[in-house]
């Protein structure tokens, strides 16, 4: 019978999915009108009317390593920054490309340099977004030969990137959605990063109508824009991918002032839960203000949100998907020397006149998991856990106690000892 061999990832590839959780930023003259990333183009500015913004663009709050020192505390050990979105301006200094910039706009300075000094001092990896749909370049709909000129002048952009920083942990693309029937020329640019960058991690977005797909064999993870990623079979593939969920706080990515349907820390916590039962990494988008600082909610959920991370210990970082079925949302993760057990659903225990009655407490069973437990504890008590297997250990019972009054983790973790 005929094996299909499931491909090593590179070193590379290991080290992204270790990160597991990151921050996006969407920050640009876009966030000045606060209505979102898509402002020019849902209102249909001309170029030259919505260029006058640049004259108001000072970035007056905008800290890169408070940024960073956020997105530590939040459990985060990657953050990727809007370099340039499809507005076509800059964060960095183009050096010669055009003016079009935050060096000479009125904040005067290279916020992709303080991007990338504040996460080296807070020991988060520093990724770049670029865009490769450029409005002020008509780059979805001008000539074909306009078209490779713009080509020319997005490979010089990204070199400047992948020359003037540091060695940085990969570049985040997005758009090339918009000009499907034309020659993007990604061997060319993604040879550049190589030359300069050969660790880092190349990311192609292949946007909401096609998560998870698969494209040049440069790229090193598939994406999942708004949307919950599957498990992949690795089957026959070409060479192993990453994969990874990005997703807004509220509708948009840019910062949106009048947009207050923004999620729970919870659904976050679940989510990055989800992301990590299919082996991918959660990048999770804030929209700084106008000033470049970030939003009070965004920094109050983050925190709520790092204290469940840093609950969790390496599980979410180290863990590996395994191959058994649990109930409901329940799930596995599996490290060299623990099996981690992600308990959704529970309910806090005590008096019926403080406690509503429901929740999922009590037995719940694994099947297929095939290896001895010898014993298990909460993470967040320490207090052990009831553990019941057969002699083949293809069914496993954990009786999940629930939460003692006052504590409720949205997502319980239990650590598991096979060894």
């Amino acid at each position: 019978m005929k094996t299909t061999i499931i491909p090593t990832p590179l070193p590379r590839i290991a080290r992204f999915e270790k990160l597991g959780f990151g921050l996006f930023l969407h920050y640009g003259l876009y966030s000045l009108m606060g209505a979102g990333e898509w402002i020019q183009h849902a209102r249909k500015i001309p170029n030259d009317e919505y260029a006058l913004l640049f004259k108001q663009f000072t970035a007056k709050a905008f800290d890169g390593r408070a940024i960073a020192r956020i997105a530590r505390e939040a459990g985060m050990r990657y953050a990727c920054l809007t370099t340039r979105h499809h507005e076509g301006f800059s964060l960095y200094d183009t050096r010669g490309l055009n003016e079009f910039d935050a060096p000479h706009s009125p904040a005067g300075r290279d916020l992709v340099a303080e991007f990338t000094e504040g996460c080296r001092a807070e020991g988060i990896v520093p990724f770049f977004y670029h865009t490769t749909l450029d409005w002020r370049w008509d780059s979805a709909y001008c000539t074909e030969e306009k078209f490779s000129e713009y080509l020319d002048y997005l490979n010089a952009s990204v070199e400047i990137l992948c020359t003037q920083y540091g060695e940085i942990g990969g570049l985040w693309f997005d758009g090339n959605w918009s000009r499907p029937q034309s020659d993007w020329k990604e061997d060319r640019l993604y040879a550049t990063i190589r030359k300069h960058q050969p660790e880092a991690i190349i990311v192609n977005n292949t946007g909401l109508q096609a998560r998870g797909a698969l494209g040049n064999p440069e790229l090193d993870s598939t994406t999942f824009e708004q949307g919950l990623p599957t498990a992949p079979d690795r089957s026959g593939w070409p060479k192993y991918l990453a994969g990874e969920m990005c997703e807004t706080f509220n509708s948009h990515w840019g910062v949106g002032d009048a947009d207050l349907l923004f999620k729970s820390p919870a659904t976050f916590i679940e989510n990055l839960c989800a992301c990590r039962k299919s082996g991918a990494n959660y990048l999770l988008n804030v929209g700084p203000q106008a000033d470049g600082s970030i939003g009070a909610y965004e920094q109050a959920a983050l925190a709520v949100i790092g204290r469940w991370v840093g609950g969790a210990g390496e599980s979410i970082y180290a863990g590996k998907p395994v191959d058994a079925k649990c109930q409901g949302k329940d799930f596995l993760l599996r490290t060299e020397k623990h099996l981690y057990y992600f308990a959704h659903g529970l309910s806090q225990e005590g008096s019926a006149h403080v406690v509503a009655e429901g929740g999922g407490n009590g037995p719940r069973s694994i099947a297929g998991l095939g290896i001895p437990i010898k014993a298990g504890r909460w993470l967040n008590t320490q207090k052990p856990i009831e553990i019941l297997q057969n002699e083949k250990g293809d069914i496993t019972t954990l009786h999940c106690t629930g939460y003692d009054y006052g504590v409720n983790l949205v997502v319980r973790v239990a650590e598991l000892d096979f060894h």
